[in-house]
């Protein structure tokens, strides 16, 4: 009997328990289990086809500025007054900058920045760096344009890393291989377009303003750089879908592709 009532008063204490309050976006919150649609539920296959359009349109304005001198050699040996060698400084000076700062791009996004906003900083260099490119151009100032590509070789070969960050961040195993392909025909693209397209694009500027030179040199130059705000306003999505899938799954940044496996493998 004592027993008895001892576990009736139990269950008393417990119905007197006030009801725990339902936190907006908790566990306890109704709204927050409702079911969401394939196209933007992080763990599916379809979400992640998305993210994987704009990481592959992430690396495009790069790779397309970066062979803008190639497409635009001889206009710009005859608009700029320069020799083969003094040419050829634009490659260097895009190259001396990664020979160190592709192993302290990958610290930065490690341990400093992360993923999200080391993207979006190395897209805004890219960017930058065209601009200032196509405005020593427009101002016929040489040293101008090497600073540039100095400034565009800050962020190019870094935001790479990044890119290759993403993938591994949303995709595993057997999907990797295919992802990494996609993102080097992306890039490939884009410098084919370049060399098809930047020549076209002088002769019709050229047609506008009436005479060839460094004018319409830097306005062609400045149309490119929209493709690197073009791949910037991607860096901006996939930061804003890559903090959501955080939000979503309750993961640790960088780590989405573990937590997507997971739900799949739970799926079945």
């Amino acid at each position: 009997m004592a027993d008895g009532e001892e576990r009736r008063g139990l269950l008393d204490e417990d119905e007197s328990e006030p009801a725990i309050p339902s936190l907006p976006g908790s566990r306890h919150d109704p709204a927050s289990r409702r079911p969401m649609s394939a196209i933007t539920d992080p763990s599916t296959l379809l979400h992640r086809i998305v993210v994987l359009v704009f990481m592959c349109f992430l690396g495009f304005g790069s790779y397309f500025c970066y062979d803008n001198p190639a497409a635009l050699q001889t206009q710009i040996l005859q608009d700029m007054q320069l020799n083969t060698s003094k040419f050829m400084q634009l490659y260097a000076w895009y190259s001396w900058p990664n020979v160190i700062l592709c192993f302290l791009g990958g610290f930065l996004i490690d341990r400093v920045f992360g993923i999200r906003l080391g993207t979006v900083i190395f897209s805004l260099f890219v960017c930058g760096g065209q601009v200032i490119f196509a405005t020593g151009a427009l101002l016929n100032m040489f040293w101008l344009m090497e600073f540039g590509r100095f400034v565009f070789g800050i962020g190019g070969e870094s935001l790479a890393v990044a890119q290759n960050t993403y993938a591994v961040s949303w995709f595993k195993g057997k999907e990797l291989n295919l992802v990494f392909g996609l993102q080097l025909s992306m890039a490939r693209l884009g410098s084919t377009v370049n060399m098809n397209i930047m020549g076209w694009i002088y002769s019709r500027i050229q047609g506008l303003v009436g005479f060839p030179g460094y004018t319409t040199l830097g306005i062609t130059l400045m149309i490119g750089s929209a493709t690197c705000i073009f791949s910037l306003i991607c860096a901006l999505i996939l930061g804003f879908l890559d903090k959501r899938a955080e939000r979503i799954l309750n993961k640790e940044q960088g780590k989405t592709g573990e937590l997507c496996a997971l739900c799949l493998r739970k799926s079945y």
